[in-house]
C-alpha cells in the first residue's frame, strides 16, 4: 500500500506514524522538501507518486485557492487511488448553536476558500473529512494553560465541537473502506471553551482563570473570528457508515488521558519517511 500525503503537519504526521508499522510505503509533499519529503516544486516526482499511490490524502488548507488542486488537480483527477481531504466544520458557518450534519449548507461562513476546496475535492470523488477543533499530545488546553495562555472567554450559550487526534486518525483510516462523500469527525459533546479550560485547570490542580467578556478580551483577529461562530457538529454518519467508534467521546476523557501521560498517542510507531506542514 502506498500513501501520499500532501502537507505533513500535526494530523498528517499522526496518520503516517499510525500506518507505517503496517508496512505502508509513505511519501509526503511539503513546500520546501525538508526532512526527506518531496518538495512541492518537484513536479515530476510528485506526478510519479500520484500515479503510483493507492491512497492520497491532502491536509493542506487553502489560501485564496487550494494549492494542491491548482498545481496537481489534473493528475489527481486521473489517479486511480483512494482520495481523502481534511476539511473543516467551519464550512457550515454560524448556526447559532444548532446541530449540523453533512446535509447542512456550506459556504455561509468566513471560510469561502475552504468551502470551495471542500466542494472541489468532493467532485473528484474524495472522502472529505470535516474536522472541528483538534486536540491531542502537545496541542491541548493543558499545554496552553502550562504556557499561561488558558484564558476563559465568556460568551453565554456558545459551544464548540472538537475531536481528539487519535479519534481523527481512526476516522480517516476507517474511511479507507468507505464510499466517497462527506464525514463529520467530531466527538459527542459540544461544549463551551470556557468549560474545557476550567476542566483542564482542575486536572492540573490550578485555579480556573476568571471569565472575561468577549469585548474585553485581547484577542487576535483569528481568535475573534473563532468566537463569532456557534454550532454543534453531528457525527452520526461517520458512526453509521464508517463504523467509527470514539475512544474519547468527550473532552473530559480526552484531557484525562493526556494529563495521565506525556507519551505520544501512537507508540512504537516507526517514523514516517517525511514530516511537517499544516494540519
Amino acid at each position: 500500500m502506498r500513501l501520499l500525503i500532501f502537507g505533513l503537519g500535526y494530523t498528517g504526521t499522526a496518520l503516517a506514524r499510525h500506518l507505517a508499522p503496517g508496512g505502508w510505503r509513505i511519501a509526503a509533499v511539503t513546500r520546501d522538501g525538508r526532512d526527506d519529503s518531496i518538495a512541492f516544486a518537484d513536479a515530476e516526482r510528485v506526478a510519479f507518486e500520484i500515479g503510483h499511490a493507492t491512497h492520497i490524502v491532502s491536509t493542506v488548507a487553502p489560501d485564496q485557492a487550494d494549492p494542491i488542486l491548482a498545481a496537481f488537480g489534473a493528475q489527481i483527477a486521473d489517479a486511480r487511488g483512494w482520495l481523502g481531504y481534511l476539511s473543516s466544520t467551519g464550512v457550515y458557518g454560524d448556526t447559532r448553536g444548532a446541530w449540523v450534519d453533512e446535509t447542512a449548507p456550506t459556504g455561509t461562513g468566513r471560510r469561502t476558500a475552504r468551502s470551495e476546496a471542500d466542494a472541489a475535492w468532493l467532485a473528484l470523488g474524495a472522502r472529505v473529512f470535516r474536522l472541528p477543533g483538534i486536540y491531542g499530545p502537545g496541542r491541548s488546553p493543558l499545554d496552553r494553560i502550562a504556557r499561561g495562555a488558558g484564558a476563559r472567554i465568556d460568551v453565554p450559550g456558545q459551544v464548540f465541537s472538537r475531536v481528539h487526534l487519535e479519534d481523527l486518525v481512526a476516522g480517516v483510516v476507517a474511511g479507507f473502506n468507505a464510499p466517497a462523500g462527506i464525514y463529520n469527525l467530531a466527538d459527542d459533546l459540544p461544549a463551551p471553551q470556557s468549560d474545557v479550560v476550567a476542566y483542564a485547570c482542575a486536572l492540573l490542580g490550578m485555579p480556573a482563570p476568571p471569565l472575561v467578556p468577549l469585548e474585553q478580551a485581547d484577542l487576535s483577529p483569528q481568535a475573534q473570528a473563532f468566537y463569532s461562530e456557534n454550532r454543534r457538529v453531528a457525527n452520526g454518519k461517520a458512526k453509521r457508515v464508517l463504523r467509527w467508534r470514539l475512544r474519547f467521546p468527550d473532552y473530559r476523557l480526552g484531557l484525562r488521558a493526556l494529563s495521565a501521560s506525556t507519551s505520544p498517542i501512537i507508540t512504537n510507531a516507526a517514523p514516517a519517511t517525511a514530516s511537517s506542514d499544516q494540519r
